[in-house]
């Protein structure tokens, strides 16, 4: 299993956003988004793969970043502070986090992540 960071420009956002957003869900067993266009995935394929499904999604305006990390505290701190977010009934209207509807702890996709991530903080 290996960590990546990938970040994505659209020129016209309203075009592939949708398709985007569920393509890098899909590649990775798990995910956080920590920005709008930002994104850190665990999953068990490579650069290339990724930038192969993502890129047939991109105009020729748009930029793609696919990048492994080496680091996984960097990973835990963010899904830490992602997962708290996420677990709140809603995001401020004046916040730079962008959250998914919200999810109880029993709903939510990667709830038996929630416990062991905040021990370890």
């Amino acid at each position: 299993m290996q960590m990546f960071l990938i970040s994505y420009d659209l020129a016209a956002p309203t075009q592939n956003k949708n398709a985007m957003t569920s393509a890098i869900m899909m590649l990775g067993q798990s995910w956080a988004r920590p920005l709008e266009q930002t994104w850190y995935i665990k999953a068990n394929v490579e650069a290339g793969d990724i930038e192969q499904v993502l890129g047939g999604l991109l105009g020729d305006d748009d930029g793609l970043l696919v990048q492994s990390v080496e680091d996984e505290a960097i990973m835990a701190n963010t899904q830490l502070r992602w997962f708290k977010q996420r677990t709140q009934p809603l995001a401020g209207i004046d916040s730079n986090v962008v959250a998914f509807p919200a999810a109880n702890e029993e709903t939510a996709p990667f709830a038996d992540n929630l416990a062991p991530i905040s021990e370890a903080a």
